[in-house]
């Protein structure tokens, strides 16, 4: 038992079999399973469904109702095709806590499902939460903010690291990098990226500006582009630069492009202010206590 606890699962173990990944083909409209039914094989029974309920630590409270109601059709008419993931809960048999599925669980209850497939499977509340984070992620209908999110708990809470995720879930490091740099933002901006008033490409033209939210308030409210934006915040951004690099006049790209990977890997805005002579020094620009202590955990550990 020792040996399983200390045991460090990889990031997406088994995910295909945690998310049931039963054939399309596969009905359960009648909440039946037939004998010869590959399912059958993976553990899948049918439980009322007054029997189930929700993981109450579940990171996702929203659902859109538009996609609820596609769903709640579909089950109607096919029944639920990808069985329920969940744990035994408080010690009885016949009462399970939701690990992955609770859309399909909320969908079965408005479209008055008696009984409904499960694989049952034994979980720490470490799992489930892990778990759940991850379904959320590989959702479609995540704003860029909720997925950079997902992320960051990943990393915070599990100590699993960009490259460790990006293999898990088939997203490239850059992705997950350019995301997690939108949560340096401020709120108000976050907020208006998470409302779909500004686009990922907007916003990440603004991550470095001296003032994000005046600049968002008039790209909005200019309605520019992403071109648009990212000249602008050059722009905003020239008189500050040329000062910190005594005359200079600018940058080459290749600068730039350092200070953009290194503001991606730290989550933090970093600006290199490189002499002629070879000398030079970097400004790591960070926003809350919580960034200083990171940046200061990831410096000690470079020896």
């Amino acid at each position: 038992m020792t040996e399983r606890k200390n045991e460090r699962r990889g990031l997406g173990r088994g995910l295909s079999a945690l998310m049931a990944e039963v054939g399309a083909d596969t009905s359960f409209a009648d909440g039946s399973v037939a004998q010869d039914d590959p399912a059958e094989r993976l553990g899948v029974r049918s439980v009322p469904i007054e029997q189930l309920r929700a993981n109450p630590n579940q990171p996702r409270r929203h659902f859109d109702a538009d996609r609820m109601a596609e769903l709640v059709e579909s089950i109607r008419e096919k029944g639920i095709i990808q069985p329920l993931i969940v744990r035994p809960y408080d010690g009885q048999e016949a009462h399970f806590e939701i690990v992955a599925g609770e859309r399909r669980w909320r969908a079965a209850q408005a479209a008055r499902l008696h009984e409904i497939p499960v694989i049952v499977k034994e979980f720490s509340d470490s799992e489930v939460l892990e778990i759940a984070i991850v379904e959320n992620i590989q959702r479609a209908d995540l704003s860029p903010i909720e997925e950079a999110q997902g992320y960051k708990a990943l990393m915070d809470r599990f100590g699993h690291t960009q490259e460790r995720i990006s293999e898990a879930l088939g997203k490239s490091r850059s992705y997950i990098a350019n995301l997690l740099r939108l949560l340096t933002l401020p709120e108000e901006v976050r907020e208006m990226l998470a409302s779909g008033a500004l686009s990922v490409g907007h916003a990440r033209a603004l991550i470095t500006a001296p003032d994000p939210v005046a600049l968002a308030r008039k790209v909005i409210q200019g309605g520019l582009s992403v071109r648009q934006t990212e000249a602008l915040a050059r722009k905003v951004h020239t008189p500050r630069q040329k000062t910190e690099s005594h005359g200079s006049g600018g940058k080459d790209s290749d600068t730039r492009v350092l200070e953009e990977d290194l503001s991606a890997n730290l989550g933090m805005s970093v600006v290199i202010d490189h002499r002629t002579g070879g000398e030079g020094h970097v400004t790591i620009r960070y926003k809350t206590l919580e960034q200083l202590d990171q940046l200061c955990q990831l410096l000690s550990q470079v020896r």
